[in-house]
């Protein structure tokens, strides 16, 4: 992808994502009761997204390589539709019972994951697949478990959106479009992560996503 079109990624992205949540989170409030519980799962979801935003527009001086093949162009674009896909159409829920609870607990637990990871790894983290001067492997905290905890917490953050917004569209966009993202871009990073010296080590003990499964 041209150099140019691939920094307006992340802020068009960004900018519809906002864009849906101002709808969903709108028409919820107007709505009013019970609609107001969905109101305040999409305003979470707005608070993580916004806590994000500083790693999402910020690039690296120290980069010395990047690879992302497209990975996060799919990966960003699979994450927007399966909120687009919540937020927007009705959603199949009577009420907020025992389901829908668990729903919205595994969500947020999805997210305390992935921001634990992601404050984990400091500044080797990145949106894009790259490594910097000095990069070094992290094995503490969620990585003494499995390889890619911060994905692990974005898929179960979604898997609870999804089933506490439950319709057909936003099962179809996670099944179809979020789930193989999500495989692609950790498959893409294993790729560059393979070649620094600790992480074939590193690696040999530990899932990729999920204990027992991946």
């Amino acid at each position: 992808m041209n150099r140019k079109l691939e920094s307006l990624f992340p802020p068009a992205i960004f900018l519809c994502g906002m864009l849906v949540l101002a709808w969903g989170i709108g028409g919820r409030l107007l709505d009013g009761d019970p609609a107001s519980g969905e109101a305040a799962v999409l305003l979470a979801y707005l608070a993580w997204t916004l806590l994000e935003s500083r790693v999402t527009f910020q690039g690296s001086v120290q980069e010395t390589s990047s690879a992302d093949r497209g990975s996060l162009q799919l990966y960003g674009l699979s994450r927007l539709a399966v909120l687009a896909a919540v937020a927007l159409p009705p959603n199949t829920w009577d009420g907020w019972g025992l389901g829908r609870t668990a729903a919205v607990a595994v969500f947020f637990g999805g997210v305390v994951l992935r921001l634990t990871a992601v404050h984990r790894l400091g500044r080797f983290y990145s949106h894009r697949v790259r490594t910097v001067d000095g990069h070094a492997i992290v094995s503490t905290g969620p990585y003494r478990l499995v390889r890619h905890p911060a994905y692990t917490g974005m898929v179960f953050a979604h898997l609870g959106l999804v089933a506490a917004f439950l319709n057909p569209y936003g099962v179809l966009a996670f099944a179809a479009l979020m789930v193989p993202a999500v495989v692609r871009r950790v498959l893409v990073e294993e790729d560059t992560l393979m070649r620094l010296p600790d992480y074939p080590d590193y690696a040999r003990d530990r899932p990729r996503l999920i204990p027992a499964v991946w």
